[in-house]
């Protein structure tokens, strides 16, 4: 079989989307000895991938998301190809390309918060249109969790027997065993010089960056009298300058630190060291990062939206309403104060983790490649 994979967002990286294409590229290549994968791919990650062999080619196409490109010269590509199979790893693909396809959906984000870049009538309409399209011309859908699957069952009205779900996976990178030598030159870097409190990701407004640090505020300005950093790793967004005027206006600069992108190397030093890793999210698809705290050996304290207790266990992790700084700042403050339970989180949370692999997750998508044509 000829399979396609939409390989756009193949990063090395390892942000949200791209991680996955990387790990199920890297997985299909590694299992599969049986079928053809031809990877269509975006400058410069084009230039950088070195075809692994005879069965794995690669064609550029430099389509970016919602553009004219996407739709026609894409399309064009893939008929180009004659493939038995595409593989849309996002549901941004050609409207008009109906041979048999499978897409994966990881998060129906935007339907929620539609965010600050998605402001204009045209993108709304574009994205509703994409989407719906890419599950309707799909044989088959693949969503990375239960909460996303009914998400999109709601939204497309789609049936929940074309709806598959397979998890993402934690890498074997990720462990509780760290180079202490390399962690001081971590913290060294970021002037990380007290026990700290860790987020990892994105700065968008669902992300609830906000209510973080004012929970933060709470907890440092608190009677117990906890002396903590908080250490937020991410790009910033020029879209959501309230995260740092938050910060400022609590007068809290001197103990926030933001790392910006940090390499996965540094952030699985910072996983291994934090006292506690948050997330605050109002919405995710799946939730990787409360899994990689996990497995890195880190009690871990988040939302009890969408997907994220799904994914995390109800005694893997501490919950708290997302909405309110006062009840993230008391579930915190229960975890720090509380060494016992910290020792319960670290070992049931590693333990959990160690269910999610990205093999298992590339085995399950071939077996759904298999059933989609026949």
């Amino acid at each position: 079989m000829r399979i396609g994979i939409d390989a756009r967002m193949y990063s090395t990286e390892f942000t949200g989307i791209g991680r996955y294409v990387y790990e199920l590229v890297r997985h299909l290549i590694k299992i599969d000895e049986k079928n053809e994968y031809v990877l269509f791919m975006n400058q410069p990650e084009y230039e950088a991938f070195e075809e692994p062999n005879k069965r794995v080619t690669k064609v550029l196409v430099n389509a970016h998301h919602y553009s004219f490109a996407e739709q026609f010269r894409y399309l064009l590509a893939l008929r180009s190809a004659k493939l038995d199979l595409m593989h849309f790893t996002h549901f941004n693909a050609p409207i008009f390309y109906k041979r048999p396809s499978v897409v994966t959906i990881h998060d129906l984000t935007l339907s929620f918060f539609p965010g600050k870049k998605m402001n204009s009538a045209f993108y709304r309409m574009a994205y509703n249109w994409v989407l719906r399209a890419a599950v309707r011309n799909a044989k088959s859908v693949i969503a990375v969790s239960e909460n996303t699957k009914a998400d999109l069952v709601e939204i497309t009205r789609t049936s929940p027997s074309k709806v598959e779900v397979i998890y993402e996976g934690v890498g074997e990178e990720f462990g509780p065993r760290g180079d202490k030598e390399y962690q001081e030159e971590v913290h060294k870097k970021y002037s990380i010089t007290k026990e700290f409190l860790l987020y990892t990701g994105v700065w968008r407004g669902h992300k609830n960056l906000v209510n973080l640090i004012r929970a933060f505020a709470l907890i440092h300005d608190g009677a117990e009298g906890f002396d903590l950093q908080l250490v937020i790793t991410g790009e910033e967004d020029p879209y959501y300058p309230e995260v740092k005027r938050t910060v400022k206006e609590l007068g809290l600069e001197h103990h926030v630190i933001y790392t910006g992108m940090a390499p996965e190397k540094e952030l699985i030093a910072l996983y291994q060291t934090a006292k506690a890793y948050v997330f605050p999210s109002l919405y995710e698809g799946f939730g990787l990062p409360p899994l990689e705290a996990m497995r890195c050996g880190t009690p871990v304290v988040a939302s009890k939206s969408s997907c994220i207790p799904e994914i995390c266990g109800d005694s893997n992790a501490l919950f708290f309403d997302p909405y309110d700084p006062e009840d993230i700042a008391n579930v915190v403050r229960r975890v720090l104060l509380d060494e016992g339970l910290q020792k319960d989180l670290r070992e049931c949370g590693l333990k959990h983790s160690l269910k999610f692999s990205w093999e298992d997750m590339a085995e399950k998508t071939l077996k759904v490649y298999n059933s989609a044509v026949k």
